[in-house]
């Protein structure tokens, strides 16, 4: 506490500076299991444990260890003659067992001692931590509005430590004014008063640094900026939170007068529980806000889910299968396929680049483009360039796109492929697999991105498998990459199931390496019967 005299014979100011409490005790010294350890000690050995704080002077030790107590707390364990100081000093001293005998067993009890007095120090702060993760919720008949809550403080408060009234100012978001939000005792009229400059409140100031300012004759003082001139002493202590100054409580006394070390110390905890009641109301406003913005989420993602494609398409030659799985709600990847007007089979996997809710409004716009300029004829290499167009023109320059599209002719295997950015292609054929892989710039980056566009034909049995880069740099547990000679293996030992066991079977291989998903992950398998199925006959 530092006193600053007004005069000699009377004290006007007080700052009673805060000073932390040391760290918590290490819990084992003092503990009845301990004494009757000693005790136990003693008889065995002939030698007394002892334990203490610190460094300290001589005791009359004759060995000693280092114990761990909680964070910053190391003492010693001692060993002494258990028989009285006289005897030792005469000679007289004849223990159970030497002194070499019994340092091997003090040390283990050292040892034991820091562990516990550890797991005491880390179960005092997990509670504490417990204690905070307590959810916050609204009770069903809480009818009180904020303002007659921090009113109800303010005047218990107020009348605990004897004042006549009590205001809460509270700082605007640049932090340059104090701004009364409410009061006890003061006209209402006092809520229209602008806001007061921080600059220039020494007292407000004082407090928000983190002290308690105890005016006991305002008009001895005025350069300490009492916010109410009608009021003859008063003190002031800081409101906050854990990590931000929310503002002051003001406490006002009509008559001249002193404030006790506990008296401000009161105040303190009214000014707690009025940062208590504040930071409640944000975070309900907070989890009310987080709990639309999920539902949001939770449309979005059913929105997206629902325009992926569901129904195969009934070829004879080709059977197609594939999956998309996001990394939060809402993410950027997507396959899609249909049929042509010309018959032909048209197979797609897109993974639009940006944050979860960004990458999603792409993906949109990019399924959305893709979907139309499939209406016409065109190559694989068309179609790429028209969404590339459609990315370019269509945006700020903030909508990126991996994309990989295949085209497929049923009746002779032949595939028609272009591949730009991170999307890769496997052909799996019985012996032997290739990946086909751009790993350029993406789709709306360039009037005219690098691209990858070759022909290709499936025989019967084999695969053409579209991935994006979530599949391609999948890693397990560890961190390590699954790698895509893993995956290749994968599909080639279940060759002859059907496509959708083989999509069935990555992605189950994914999963049991139990790392978290990092990026988002789009499979499409295409794979060309060994036998065509039969006709289907029409019905008249």
């Amino acid at each position: 506490m530092a006193q600053n005299p007004a005069s000699q014979n009377q004290i006007a100011l007080k700052l009673h500076i805060e000073e932390l409490p040391g760290a918590a005790p290490a819990g084992v010294v003092g503990d009845p299991q301990f004494l009757l350890l000693s005790e136990a000690f003693a008889r065995a050995t002939g030698w007394q444990l002892q334990y203490h704080f610190g460094c300290v002077d001589d005791c009359g030790e004759r060995w000693s260890a280092p114990v761990a107590g909680g964070v910053n707390q190391v003492g010693r364990l001692a060993l002494v003659p258990a028989t009285p100081a006289q005897d030792a000093q005469r000679g007289n001293f004849k223990p159970a067992c030497d002194l070499e005998a019994a340092r091997p067993l003090a040390l283990a009890i050292a040892n034991l001692m820091g562990e516990v007095n550890q797991t005491r120090h880390a179960l005092w702060q997990r509670e504490a931590e417990l204690a905070a993760g307590v959810p916050v919720a609204v009770r069903a008949d809480e009818r009180n509005h904020l303002a007659e809550r921090l009113q109800c403080v303010l005047q218990g408060g107020a009348e605990a430590l004897n004042c006549e009234a009590a205001a809460l100012y509270l700082l605007d978001e640049g932090t340059s004014t104090l701004k009364l939000r409410a009061m006890w005792g003061l006209p209402q009229s006092k809520l229209l008063e602008p806001a007061r400059q921080l600059r220039g409140a020494v007292a407000d100031l004082e407090a928000l640094v983190g002290h308690a300012v105890v005016l006991e004759d305002t008009s001895l003082l005025p350069h300490w900026r009492c916010p109410e001139e009608d009021f003859a002493a008063a003190v002031c202590v800081p409101v906050s939170t854990s990590s931000t100054p929310l503002g002051t409580l003001w406490l006002f006394s009509r008559s001249q007068r002193d404030f006790s070390d506990s008296q401000t110390n009161l105040a303190e905890i009214v000014a707690g529980r009025l940062a208590a009641d504040l930071e409640r109301e944000m975070l309900l406003t907070a989890g009310a806000t987080a709990k639309q913005n999920d539902k949001q989420l939770e449309v979005a993602a059913r929105w997206q889910q629902d325009r992926l494609p569901s129904v195969t398409p009934l070829l004879n030659e080709f059977e197609v299968s594939g999956w998309t799985q996001q990394a939060h709600n809402v993410g950027g990847d997507f396959h899609d396929w249909t049929v042509l007007n010309d018959g032909r089979l048209a197979l797609a996997v897109g993974d639009a680049q940006g944050a979860p809710l960004q990458a999603s409004l792409n993906a949109a716009s990019v399924q959305a483009a893709l979907r139309a300029h499939t209406s016409y004829r065109h190559s694989a290499k068309d179609l790429l360039s028209r969404l590339n167009d459609t990315l370019w023109q269509g945006s700020a320059g903030d909508q990126f796109a991996s994309f990989g599209y295949g085209i497929v002719n049923p009746e002779s295997g032949e595939i028609d492929l272009a591949l730009a950015g991170t999307v890769a292609a496997w052909i799996i054929r019985e012996n032997s697999r290739e990946l086909l892989a751009a790993d350029g710039a993406p789709l709306g980056t360039g009037i005219e991105p690098p691209m990858k566009n070759l022909i290709l034909t499936l025989e019967p049995g084999e695969l053409l498998v579209l991935l994006s880069n979530g599949v391609r740099t999948a890693t397990d547990q560890a961190g390590l990459r699954i790698g895509e000679a893993v995956m290749a293996a994968t599909l080639r030992r279940h060759w002859c199931e059907p496509a959708e066991s083989l999509a069935g079977w990555l992605r189950r291989l994914l999963e049991r390496a139990g790392s978290a998903i990092e990026d988002d992950r789009s499979v499409l398998v295409c794979k060309r019967r060994n036998e065509p199925l039969p006709p289907r006959k029409r019905r008249r």
